[in-house]
C-alpha cells in the first residue's frame, strides 16, 4: 500500500483555507448574534448558574475567562469558564456558549462516555504533544537510516488525530443538550433559537475541519513513511 504525499497536501492547504474561512464565519455570525438582545433579559452567567441549577449540579462554579471565544468547561477544577463579553451579555450569542459550556459541565455530571474518553487522553497527550513535532522531524531526517523514529512519530500523531475525532461527538452532543435546554426552559424565542443553534453550528465545525486537517497530515506523514520503506 503506497500514499501519494501530492493529493495530501493539497488536502493539508485546502483544509487550512477552509479553516480560516469558518473561523471567519465564526466570528462574523457571533458578532452578528452578539447585537441580539435576549427578550428574556437574562446574561450568559445567568444562563449557565440557571442551567446547571436544572440538571441538580451544585459543585460548578461559573466564572469570567479573558479573551473572546476563550470559552470553555474545565472537568479539572469544575468551572464554566465565560469571556468576558459573553459573561455579561444578553444576547443570543451569549445564550447559545453559555449553554453549550453547561452541556459538557451536564455530560461531566452524568459521567458521559465521550466525554470521560477524552479526559482520559488529555494527560497522555499533554506529554505527546511537547515532544511529537521534533520526533516527526528527525523521523523525516533519519529516514535513509532508520525508519523508527518516523514510525514512533506516526504512532504518537495517530493519538493526536484519535483525539480531534473524539472531540466531535462530544461537542455536538453538547451542543444538542444546550439548545434543548434552552428552548424547553423558554430563554430563546424562536427566533433567538434559530441564530443560537446557527452559532453553535459554525463553531461545531472548527472542530470537523480541525479533526479532518488532522487526518491529512497523518496521511501526509504515512505516505513518506510508505514511500521511505519502498525504496529501502
Amino acid at each position: 500500500m503506497h500514499f501519494s504525499s501530492s493529493p495530501v497536501m493539497i488536502l493539508i492547504f485546502v483544509m487550512m483555507g477552509i479553516s480560516w474561512l469558518i473561523q471567519w464565519r465564526l466570528r462574523s455570525k457571533f458578532s452578528e448574534y452578539a447585537k441580539v438582545g435576549l427578550q428574556s433579559g437574562l446574561t450568559g452567567r445567568q444562563i449557565a448558574e440557571l442551567m446547571l441549577a436544572d440538571h441538580g449540579i451544585t459543585d460548578v462554579r461559573v466564572i469570567s475567562a479573558e479573551g473572546r471565544l476563550t470559552d470553555h468547561y474545565n472537568p479539572a477544577d469544575k468551572t464554566v469558564n465565560l469571556s468576558e463579553s459573553v459573561y455579561e451579555e444578553r444576547s443570543a450569542a451569549a445564550a447559545a456558549v453559555a449553554s453549550h459550556e453547561c452541556g459538557h459541565a451536564v455530560q461531566h455530571a452524568t459521567a458521559y462516555s465521550m466525554l470521560q474518553f477524552r479526559s482520559a487522553m488529555v494527560p497522555m497527550l499533554s506529554g505527546v504533544a511537547t515532544y511529537m513535532p521534533w520526533i516527526l522531524i528527525a523521523g523525516v531526517l533519519l529516514l535513509r537510516t532508520s525508519m523508527i523514529p518516523l514510525g514512533v512519530g506516526i504512532a504518537l500523531f495517530s493519538l493526536t488525530t484519535l483525539f480531534s475525532f473524539v472531540t466531535l461527538p462530544v461537542e455536538f452532543d453538547a451542543s444538542r443538550r444546550a439548545l434543548a435546554w434552552i428552548d424547553k426552559r423558554g430563554i430563546v424565542t424562536t427566533q433567538e433559537h434559530a441564530m443560537a443553534k446557527d452559532a453553535l453550528w459554525w463553531a461545531a465545525m472548527t472542530y470537523v475541519v480541525a479533526a479532518i486537517s488532522s487526518l491529512a497530515t497523518l496521511l501526509y506523514y504515512v505516505s513518506i513513511f510508505m514511500g521511505g520503506r519502498d525504496r529501502r
